[in-house]
């Protein structure tokens, strides 16, 4: 596995078990990662738990911009969520053998409901109660990574460049990491300079609400909807335009700005499948735009995410991109399935440990931020 590149002091956490526990924007499922840091990163063991159908329907029904919501489904789903986290947690264990007691801390990224950083009032949301967590596995829970570097003026997101830089930087080599999530962000690590890090736009979110919506499936499975249609220029163009692609770092976004009632705003008569190939060339074309914009002396692209299983994507990410080797963090030693869910397990050993977890270069915060709230076991 990748060294753990920690440049402070070993924690007395070191050599411990951490379990990292998130739920993207994708909603796919709870990835869970046991985690031993020590010299290097030690993935022990890492799974993919389902959501309950009804906790699924509600989290897609409630994330849409317009849902009308009230503070008792608020409540309730965050309830709910919390022990939707525990039960992968403990299942997790159950899994792979290990007790309760052998976990030094639960780092859990919880359930992103809303994201709104630069507004009047700048907040973020993540759902699913660590207190309900902590009681339920008898393990310390570190959870709300987010809300204290959006206090600090901060976006809030992204938070995985910290632990990229950790991890995967090269000295030797202009290297960028990207998460193809529901939403695609970049860290750029440079050989010499600062490590940054933003959100590029859509990554499968909206590829999979569309597939959702026209093939009552979950997601493009291999990217076989978006290759039976043609890129429709016009629609490319249009959501190209819209303005949040034009704001600089640092900047963020979620499934609340990027979903079907924004993309309904630009549809004509095209048929679902141009219109699933010009999502998947969208998320291409954002991701290569900002990449060759903010660094074009990148050399190789690391790429994680459930957007690495779309063939069709990383095709069109290619074309775009002919100078860059692109290839999958597990080529680094960290499956690509699990880059989040370790990285969450991390930031609670950061928190832990009274280490910073942000990068202000990446979310704009005006210093490094201990982040996350501590809920005892």
């Amino acid at each position: 596995m990748a060294p753990a590149g920690d440049p402070s002091e070993p924690a007395a956490t070191d050599g411990g078990l951490f379990l990292g526990l998130i739920s993207g924007t994708s909603a796919d499922g709870i990835d869970a990662a046991l985690v031993r840091f020590g010299p290097r990163v030690e993935v022990v063991f890492a799974r993919t738990y389902p959501l309950p159908p009804d906790v699924l329907d509600e989290v897609l029904r409630l994330s849409q911009a317009e849902a009308r919501i009230s503070l008792d489904e608020v409540g309730r789903l965050d309830t709910r969520l919390g022990h939707a986290f525990a039960g992968a947690a403990r299942q997790a264990l159950a899994d792979a053998g290990v007790q309760a007691e052998d976990v030094t801390a639960i780092g859990s990224h919880g359930q992103t409901l809303r994201h709104d950083p630069r507004g009047a009032a700048p907040f973020t949301q993540q759902l699913g109660d660590a207190c309900v967590i902590a009681e339920i596995t008898g393990i310390t829970t570190v959870a709300d990574f987010r809300r204290r570097d959006v206090a600090a003026g901060g976006q809030g997101a992204p938070l995985m460049p910290a632990f990229h830089a950790a991890v995967l930087r090269d000295p030797g080599e202009d290297r960028a990491v990207l998460n193809l999530g529901g939403i695609a962000n970049l860290s750029l690590m440079p050989r010499e300079g600062g490590v940054r890090g933003f959100d590029t736009g859509p990554a499968n979110g909206l590829m999979d609400a569309w597939c959702l919506a026209h093939r009552q499936l979950p997601y493009d499975r291999g990217g076989a909807f978006a290759a039976e249609g043609r890129v429709d220029p016009a629609l490319l163009s249009a959501l190209l335009a819209d303005p949040w692609f034009g704001l600089p770092p640092p900047k963020s976004t979620g499934r609340d700005q990027f979903q079907l009632q924004w993309l309904g705003t630009f549809l004509g008569t095209q048929s679902p499948a141009d219109v699933q190939a010009t999502l998947c060339e969208l998320s291409a074309a954002t991701v290569a735009d900002a990449l060759m914009r903010e660094m074009p002396a990148c050399q190789r692209l690391l790429a994680c995410g459930g957007g690495v299983h779309n063939p069709e994507l990383m095709r069109r990410l290619a074309a775009r991109l002919p100078g860059v080797t692109i290839a999958s963090t597990a080529s680094a030693g960290i499956d690509p399935d699990f880059v989040e869910a370790t990285g969450f397990a991390w930031l609670a050993r950061q928190t832990l440990a009274g280490r910073p977890g942000n990068l202000p270069a990446v979310t704009g915060a005006r210093g490094p931020r201990i982040l996350g709230a501590i809920h005892r076991a």
